[in-house]
């Protein structure tokens, strides 16, 4: 009788243990679901505003690509120093001191990127917003042909063939504009080393603190900058009504605001979800240029594209089936153990 009872007594024990566990796992699923949700309302937001770039600078007219861009280092810099302080995240300053090579590869990140701010300013604002969008496009397939020749990695079948379609694509291009798209491979090129030289830096250092370095590094640069247009009366931030001003200043904002949505998605989602969200910026810039802008595609045109179009879906889908097989490995490696 006594065993009887022990027995019973042991099986509702277990019995009440498997619904906790059962309850637990599936409340550590539903959190972990709310935070990729939440991670990529954040990329999508992100990704969104980039898109939407276009309408922004066209917003800071007169002003010149040089102006925004010095504008933009400048703001920015205020905009993260304020946040630094505010979170009192200054752990990594020492850290980041003590390493050259960190340092260097920061300051080369920080010109590539100012470089891109730059062409990517002017080309908005000369009428050349496709191009831009184009450059964009073209961008995950020059990342992926630098880590062949910078980094020695090996492309998988379908990596070639999307490599091989982008420079087939920028042929077919350079044939429809005349000249190479100049304005749309110096953006691509110029971002896929800026990706290049922050992966030397490390993933050690934050979105904000990485951000805060390259504006501490420009803003020399940026300030003599802005001293010189302001002597020559060269500038604009003076010499328009104070909307204008404001609107340069919001240039801070505009620079930190994405950047910081996009850190928090990257630490919520997977890399393949990051991978494919970001084709929203590009195809958001091209519709503001066609669409809002008015900028005329011709059909020649719109055949490039097409192919890059083509070379990203191939670059996606194997993007997609290597992360699948690399969580079934995961999932199988303690089967294959125990």
């Amino acid at each position: 009788m006594s065993a009887a009872v022990d027995e019973g007594t042991t099986a509702g024990t277990a019995g009440h243990a498997a619904v906790d566990a059962a309850g637990s796992g599936a409340g550590l699923k539903s959190a972990g679901d709310r935070e990729v949700a939440r991670g990529t309302l954040q990329g999508a937001a992100a990704y969104a505003l980039w898109g939407v770039f276009p309408l922004y600078f066209h917003l800071l007219l007169p002003a010149g690509a040089v102006e925004i861009v010095l504008h933009r280092v400048v703001w920015s810099l205020a905009v993260c120093l304020l946040l630094v302080a505010v979170l009192r995240d200054t752990g990594w300053v020492r850290t980041l001191l003590r390493a050259p090579r960190s340092l260097l590869a920061l300051a080369v990140a920080a010109t590539v990127i100012a470089v891109n701010w730059g062409v990517y300013v002017y080309a908005v604002n000369s009428g050349h917003v496709v191009e831009a969008a184009l450059g964009y496009f073209v961008n995950p397939l020059v990342t992926v042909l630098a880590g062949v020749v910078v980094l020695h990695e090996r492309l998988r079948r379908l990596q070639w063939a999307a490599v091989a379609l982008g420079l087939v694509a920028v042929v077919v291009l350079t044939l429809d504009y005349g000249r190479p798209p100049w304005i749309a491979l110096v953006l691509a090129v110029s971002f896929a080393t800026y990706g290049l030289m922050k992966n030397k830096v490390g993933v050690g250092l934050g979105a904000l603190a990485s951000l805060t370095s390259e504006t501490v590094l420009l803003a020399p640069f940026a300030v003599a900058g802005l001293v010189w247009l302001g002597l020559s009366g060269s500038g604009t931030f003076t010499q328009q009504p104070p909307g204008h001003a404001l609107l340069l200043v919001s240039t801070g904002l505009a620079t930190a605001g994405p950047l910081l949505l996009f850190a928090a998605a990257a630490r919520r989602v997977p890399l393949t979800t990051i991978g494919l969200l970001q084709f929203m910026t590009p195809v958001l810039q091209l519709l503001c240029g066609v669409l809002l802008l008015g900028e005329d595609v011709p059909p020649s045109r719109w055949v490039g594209f097409g192919i890059v179009w083509l070379a990203l879906v191939l670059l996606s889908v194997d993007s997609v089936r290597t992360a699948r097989r690399r969580s079934r490995a995961r999932l199988e490696a303690p089967a294959l153990v125990a």
